[in-house]
């Protein structure tokens, strides 16, 4: 466990060095890339032994994934919170409350697990969920230290570091599960989570504020939301992202459960699979931004789409290590596809003076979907079976497809 982390931890540097002396980054996304995935790494703590948990200590089994859909809550309630705090405050005096939250709910967590207390620990999430939504917003951030023509690669950079998130959550989520005595276990991982979170949250202190052109647009000239959400690049940007999150978080947040507590596979072997699973939804970013340019978005998002219908194919064919293995991987590599070009294509429904509002509207609905879809999951997978839940996702994979037909069309248009 400790050499897993020394090797994350000196990948990290090496990848700081390359943006900072080889790439020439503005120092913000070096910061970002450090910190982002100290803070996200939450959330694959909160998926890997938060429903574990909540087994043990919920009222009822089928609410052992409730942790998980409180924390995107709390992410979609805090969502125009965190744009009004940085639209008002800037980005760094906002992100420092995010941190606030993020350190006040790991040590509440801890607390929760100690005690045997399943509301406790929801309360602790729905706090971790509100500090996730300033993490999410540090991509926007990114996009914001950077001109036009830099914003995929930048974010493809930024998104590529939560592949460090996915091995540091659950890799300190298993190393620290017995520091502290508890009766069901895990009290101990939150605390080392909270010292992860410290360390980000040190770090960040070198972030500053980027520098917003109003692209000469007057205060007066801008657009109502409602005029804003009905063109077709903000529909398409926004069911990309919200329907590949949608997918991604109804199968994953179902698989710790199915895995270990259903079939009985051991608990490395599922830390595994999510750890696989997360590092693939990041990888990708070494070359989707290069894609999205020489591809189109158009043909990225259809390539995505099409690996979720294959992971339906897989999930539906067999429930070894194996099949859980080689699902999750692909819905990881397919979730990247559809959010990074999400993403994209979303500043291309809004001019500068309208981002914040643009930037809260697409996250609370993608986090709306999310949490909706991550409580189906358990709720479905503990009345039915896993075969049903996979059966489940099917007609949003048929939408995602439309979308991809639309965008396709509108691009012919537009071009």
């Amino acid at each position: 466990m400790l050499t897993t982390l020394f090797v994350v931890i000196a990948a990290m540097i090496f990848a700081l060095f390359i943006l900072i002396k080889v790439l020439k980054f503005h120092r913000n996304i070096a910061v970002l890339f450090f910190c982002m995935p100290l803070l996200i790494c939450i959330s694959p703590t909160i998926t890997f032994v938060g429903g574990l948990l909540a087994s043990k200590i919920a009222p009822d089994p089928s609410l052992a994934t409730l942790p998980l859909t409180i924390l995107i809550i709390g992410i979609a309630t805090s969502t125009f919170l965190v744009a009004g705090l940085s639209r008002k405050y800037g980005r760094k005096r906002a992100t420092n409350l995010g941190y606030a939250l993020a350190l006040t709910g790991t040590l509440l967590a801890m607390y929760a697990a100690i005690i045997g207390h399943f509301y406790l620990l929801l309360i602790a999430t729905f706090l971790l969920g509100g500090s996730l939504a300033f993490a999410q917003q540090m991509r926007f951030a990114a996009i914001e230290s950077v001109n036009k023509e830099q914003a995929a690669k930048v974010i493809s950079a930024l998104m590529l570091s939560g592949i460090f998130a996915a091995m540091i959550g659950p890799e300190i989520a298993f190393l620290g599960k017995d520091w502290i005595d508890s009766p069901h276990g895990y009290a101990g991982s939150f605390l080392g989570l909270a010292i992860v979170v410290i360390i980000s949250w040190l770090v960040f202190q070198l972030f500053s504020n980027p520098q917003i052109s109003e692209d000469n647009v007057g205060e007066a000239e801008v657009r109502p939301l409602s005029v804003i959400i009905k063109q077709p690049i903000f529909i398409i940007a926004l069911l990309s992202a919200a329907i590949g999150y949608g997918l991604m978080s109804f199968i994953m947040t179902a698989t710790p459960l199915s895995m270990h507590q259903m079939n009985g596979h051991s608990l490395a072997d599922t830390k595994w699979v999510i750890q696989s699973h997360i590092a693939a939804m990041f990888l990708p970013s070494l070359f989707t931004g290069i894609l999205i340019k020489r591809f189109h978005s158009a043909n990225v998002l259809l390539v995505g789409t099409l690996m979720f219908a294959v992971v339906s194919v897989i999930a539906l064919n067999g429930q070894q290590v194996v099949h859980y293995w080689w699902a999750l991987v692909l819905l990881g590599i397919g979730w990247n596809f559809l959010f990074i070009t999400g993403t994209v294509l979303l500043p291309e429904s809004y001019h500068s003076g309208e981002r914040f509002k643009v930037q809260a509207i697409n996250d609370f609905a993608i986090f709306v979907v999310q949490g909706f879809a991550s409580l189906l999951a358990g709720w479905i997978l503990f009345k039915s079976s896993w075969n049903v839940l996979m059966y489940s996702s099917m007609p949003f994979i048929g939408i995602m497809l439309i979308v991809c037909i639309w965008h396709y069309r509108n691009r012919r248009q537009n071009h």
